[in-house]
């Protein structure tokens, strides 16, 4: 007898809509994609040199319309690594000819490129929260001022998630391994061109980041850079690599995929199209108006015979320049202990971010200038500038000064500093104790010849109350137009200086 085996029809699983499995799906790439050597070694890089540079950022004292912009180099490095991996990570199943047997699972092909995509979604959110963790860290300094902008913040996770969503799309459309790392190369490439200075405003801004940093900070309403559209423009970007990349992988029959890539597309150009008007004509006129004339955008207040008279997110500053003003005064002898101050808060903000610009010394008697940093080197700059007014009696008259009273002026700016010795090092050009030097300045800077440091040398290794008593009683001396530095040592008990005493 026969028997006869039938053979089971071939079952055939029909592809069934599976949000589950798409989060789960996505929870397993998300896991394999941060775990992954070069997304790890990209987030170490980042979070080390964030945190360490962070410690000790703008001396401690820093501005918020300057900070948020710090934050969006590091992501760039985790947003090149998010590249390659997730593109590495769409090819896997190619890699190892697996694609035949993820056909006949429930996640169809444009699922699996919605749970990649996801997973890129993670490491920008995860981007997010340290770009997050060091703005707080320095909104919550001690000497924080001014105010950030959220889109400065969002520049640095939207541009892991353009990258990130790009690679996806790049898998999608060429099966080479080779293509990413082609690829990083080519927006290096790119992204150097883009920002050469010769390029308008329009081009630049088509990049991921623009920094523009420039050694004088400025208030946050004088910026002029559209933070906003370009986060908008990002954004757009973003959407547009995601929804391509579902399109490709059969998503194309979708009603909503092919108006998403319309919109998204729409929702780019109108961002890259705002982004590059320019500044607007009323940033401009302000910017004129704070170099031009401060005096009508500030806010003014006396202390102690000195009046402040600042931009209003500095207001808070106020108490440090105060400090700063009172230490040197106590050491002036004369009537220059009394005199009448006015402390300006001064910027050349008419060239924007993108050059810095002297600012001519002040003519008005007892006027002195204040910037918009502080802290480090530029507390003994500050101080020298007060000296210089007490004893010269205008910043222009200090700035020309080529004499002994450069002795004086040193040595009060210094003498109450807690290590005069090493400011006195840092407030030179050259950061020396020995030799003339160009002593850095907000305005004009001043002269020491050689002689002249060597006096002060030796001034601050004496004590600060015996040194005081003599400035005091010998002050006429020791502030009168050409007086030599013979002379000021002969007046302050000190041997004759060997050195030269001759200007630069």
């Amino acid at each position: 007898m026969t028997a006869t085996i039938e053979t089971p029809a071939a079952v055939t699983a029909v592809p069934r809509a599976s949000g589950a499995a798409v989060i789960a799906l996505a929870r397993f790439e998300t896991r394999r994609l941060l775990l992954r050597a070069p997304v790890l070694a990209a987030f170490a890089v980042y979070i080390g040199w964030t945190v360490w540079r962070t410690r000790t950022s703008w001396d401690g004292f820093p501005a918020l319309q300057d900070a948020d912009r710090a934050t969006q180099g590091g992501p760039l490095l985790v947003g090149l690594a998010v590249l390659f991996c997730a593109n590495h990570a769409v090819l896997r199943s190619r890699r190892h000819d697996t694609d035949r047997h993820l056909a006949v699972l429930v996640v169809q092909p444009w699922r699996r490129t919605v749970a990649h995509l996801l997973s890129v979604a993670a490491a920008a959110l995860l981007t997010g929260v340290c770009v997050a963790g060091q703005f707080t860290w320095e909104a919550l300094k001690p000497g924080a001022v001014g105010h950030g902008s959220p889109g400065e913040l969002l520049a640095g996770p939207l541009s892991v998630l353009v990258l990130g969503t790009i690679g996806v799309l790049l898998a999608r459309l060429l099966t080479s391994p080779f293509a990413a790392p082609l690829l990083i190369v080519l927006l290096f490439f790119l992204h150097t061109v883009a920002t050469a200075p010769d390029n308008g405003h329009t081009v630049r801004w088509l990049v991921l980041t623009v920094g523009e940093n420039t050694a004088t900070t400025l208030p946050s309403d004088l910026l002029g850079r559209p933070a906003a559209w370009h986060a908008l423009y990002l954004t757009g970007l973003a959407l547009t690599a995601a929804l391509l990349a579902v399109l490709v992988s059969g998503g194309a029959r979708l009603r909503t995929v092919r108006a998403g890539v319309v919109g998204a597309v729409a929702l780019t150009l109108v961002g890259a199209v705002a982004q590059g008007q320019g500044v607007s004509r009323e940033t401009t006129e302000a910017r004129v108006r704070a170099s031009a004339t401060p005096e009508k955008e500030q806010k003014c207040a006396e202390r102690d015979g000195t009046t402040y008279c600042v931009f209003p997110e500095w207001t808070v500053r106020t108490d440090d320049w105060a400090e700063a003003v009172a230490g040197v005064r106590s050491l002036a002898g004369g009537t220059a202990r009394d005199r009448p101050l006015l402390v300006r808060q001064r910027i050349e903000a008419r060239h924007g971010l993108d050059s810095d610009a002297a600012i001519a010394p002040a003519t008005r008697p007892g006027q002195v200038t204040v910037g918009t940093a502080w802290g480090g080197n530029r507390v003994p700059e500050f101080t020298a500038a007060v000296a210089g007014v007490l004893v010269a009696g205008t910043e222009a008259k200090a700035g020309a000064m080529c004499d002994g009273r450069m002795v004086t002026v040193m040595w009060m700016a210094l003498a109450g500093r807690p290590d005069p010795a090493a400011d006195l090092r840092r407030v030179r050009l050259d950061d020396s104790d020995r030799g003339s030097a160009i002593v850095l300045s907000q305005t004009e800077p001043l002269r020491m010849t050689a002689a002249q440091t060597e006096l002060v040398r030796e001034l601050l290794r004496r004590p600060e109350r015996e040194v005081a008593a003599k400035v005091k009683a010998e002050w006429a001396g020791l502030t009168a137009p050409k007086v030599t530095s013979d002379q000021v040592a002969a007046l302050l008990g000190l041997d004759e200086p060997e050195e030269k005493d001759e200007c630069l």
